[in-house]
Order: structure tokens, then sequence, then C-alpha cells
């Protein structure tokens, strides 16, 4: 349980963390897609993408509205993948890699529905000695743990217990709603609240919209699980529902559609939609060199200084949002300028082979930092 309001401001920011860990492979599978071929594919890409973009903010808003600060420009924020993220007994890595049945599979349990059976069974042991990823193979030192979370390379952690993890992203939720509730409660035993953040830090309606559902401005317990809440029903759908209550399709449903080729539609039970059939066109794919780096690039430096050009221009695209969960949400609208740019020099990327590299081509790195060794 969440006992202080530091460890809820940990946590959120984790959320965030989570939420954006899934951009970039859904970006890079997006724009891996053939122009004018898999319209369905596409379309069910870009809405998750979307969307995922409005968990980001209801989440900002959650942290502001508790008194703590959004940072989406800290070392480690964006990933270095592969990554892990939380996925029950079976951890997994994910991948930045084009559109493919693989892709597919990773988004698939990334959204997973995993509502946990037990209350024993909300948490995982981590287990150090598979992954390798440790001196010894046991739970991460401090040190260790420092260099993992500042690396992005596993998320999902259970904050201040690196033996443990979340059987599932809804589940990590479910922990931020359970300490939200305990700490407002035991907040207004003395009279006070956990909700002391500046309302002026909060992004309104007005600054962003996405056709599956508004920003939530939060003022309190009510909008704040209320918030979380939309997050968890538009990922893996709320306690396994195919649609959230406002009728938008949850995301794990959405790549189920591509999985079983027919559109889901009201009525129809987990794993049967009944709908029009959806094409996928395997084929139609631009071969993106999968979890690409500079380092790869270096025998191609057009292609290298195009990397890095989209590099600089997704960390402004960061600032851009961070600034607007910060006090300044006129700038939200401008990061929706950004993500065009954004999308043009992905398209250069990935539309070029890369030199002795067996028909693969480029892709974006999200190589944001530079390594401490490169760091001077």
């Amino acid at each position: 349980m969440i006992q202080t309001i530091e460890e809820l401001r940990e946590y959120l920011y984790k959320g965030l963390q989570l939420e954006h860990a899934t951009l970039p492979p859904y970006l890079t599978a997006l724009y891996s897609l053939h122009p004018g071929k898999n319209s369905d594919a596409r379309h069910v890409i870009r809405v998750v993408a979307v969307e995922e973009m409005l968990h980001l903010t209801l989440v900002a808003n959650v942290l502001n509205a508790v008194g703590g600060t959004p940072n989406l420009t800290k070392r480690g924020f964006v990933p270095n993948y592969p990554t892990r993220l939380p996925a029950g007994p079976d951890d997994f890595e994910v991948h930045l890699r084009p559109f493919s049945p693989e892709a597919l599979a990773t988004f698939l349990r990334i959204e997973k529905p995993a509502q946990a059976a037990s209350e024993e069974d909300r948490f995982v042991p981590m287990d150090w000695a598979t992954l390798g990823l440790t001196s010894n193979g046991s739970a991460p030192s401090p040190d260790e743990l420092a260099e993992l979370e500042e690396s992005g390379t596993v998320l999902g952690l259970v904050p201040g217990d690196p033996t443990q993890r979340f059987s599932s992203i809804g589940e990590f939720y479910e922990e931020i709603i359970r300490g939200i509730n305990h700490l407002e409660d035991q907040a207004r035993k003395v009279g006070k609240t956990i909700f002391t953040g500046n309302p002026a830090h909060q992004v309104t309606p007005e600054y962003f919209y996405s056709g599956g559902g508004d920003v939530i401005k939060v003022t309190g317990r009510d909008t704040a699980v209320a918030a979380l809440t939309l997050v968890a029903e538009q990922g893996e759908g709320l306690h396994g529902a195919i649609f959230d209550n406002q009728d938008e399709i949850a995301h794990y449903y959405r790549f189920q559609q591509l999985e079983m080729g027919k559109y889901y539609q009201k009525g129809d039970e987990p794993g049967d939609p009944s709908g029009p059939d959806l094409h996928v066109d395997w084929s139609a794919v631009y071969p993106v060199k999968p979890d690409i780096k500079l380092k790869h690039l270096e025998g191609d430096p057009e292609i290298l200084a195009a990397a890095k050009e989209f590099n600089q221009s997704y960390a402004a695209f960061l600032t851009d949002i961070n600034l607007a969960y910060n006090g300044q949400p006129d700038l939200l609208l401008k990061a929706v300028w950004e993500m065009f740019r954004i999308r043009d020099s992905m398209n250069r990327l990935i539309r070029n082979p890369l030199t002795g590299q067996s028909g693969e081509n480029a892709g974006p790195t999200f190589e944001l930092w530079p390594s401490k060794e490169e760091t001077p």
C-alpha cells in the first residue's frame, strides 16, 4: 500500500513512463506501413497512439493535482529499447520494429487485460537471474537499480521493492487508485487534502482533443479516480470489457481485430468479433531494422545525420509537452504540430535502405541522450 505522498508521486511518475514507453513502438510500426496500403492497420495504430497521448496527459494531471511535477525530459524517461513492461510472471521485451505479426503480438501483450485472481496475485517476483541484468543474478544493488532506472531498461518495478513487479499495467493503476483513496482518507481525518497542486497546471479539454475521450481536469479524489479509470478502461478494457463507458473499443481489442481479421461491434463477446472484415497486408511494410541504434548507421553518414535530427525533434516534442504539463498548456497545441515534423522525419529514415544490412531499412533510434561514456 502506498503510505506517503512522496510514494504516490513516484508511482505517478512511473505511470508517465509506462504510458510514453508504448509510443515509440507504436509510431515505428505505424510509419513502417507503405503509403496507401493497410488502411485498417494504419487507423487502428494511429487511434491507439493518439489515446496514449491522452493517457499521458491524464496521468500528468493527477500528478500535478497531488503537488507533483511531471518531468518528461529526465534521463531514462524514454526507455532504452528493447525495454521490459509488466506482464505477470512471463516478463517480455518491447522492441522497436516494423509492423509485423511479432510487433502485433507485442502490442497485444502490452494491452492484455490481466485482472489478478487474488490479492497475492497482483504482484509477481522479479527473476533477475533469468534477465541477466545484475552482477550476480540477485536483486539489484542500489547503484545497479539506479542505473537500470536511468537507462529505462526495466519499467513497472514496485517502487521501493525491486524484487517485485505488478502482474499488469492495470494492476499498477489499481495500486495508485488505492493509494489515492488511502492518503485522502488519512488527510481528511485532520481536515486536509492531498490535492494541493496548482490548478493552473491542469491541462483542460480545450488544449487537447482525442476522439477517444476528453481530458479530465483533476480537482480532487473523484476526478483523479475517473482519470486513472479512463486510462485503464481504454488500455486493457476495464475488467476485460471490449467497450468503455464512452463506447470506445479498448486498445487490446482494437489490436485483436488486426489479428482476427474482423471488427468488433456492440454485443460481441471477447475473442469473437462479428463485424466487417478487416484486411492486413503483412508484405506492404518497410523492413525497418529492429531496435536500431545510432552506431548501426555509421556506414551511412546522411542517414546518421537524419537519425540525430529526428532525436533532436523528438526531444523538442517532449520538451513542449513537459512545459505544457508545467503551467503552459497552450504548448500542447504546438506539440501536435511538432508531431507532423516527427512523422516526416521518421519517413525519411524508414524509407531508406541501409548499406550492407541485408535489405534492412533505417528507422528512428529514440536515443535522446548520449550514453555516460559519450558524455563529456
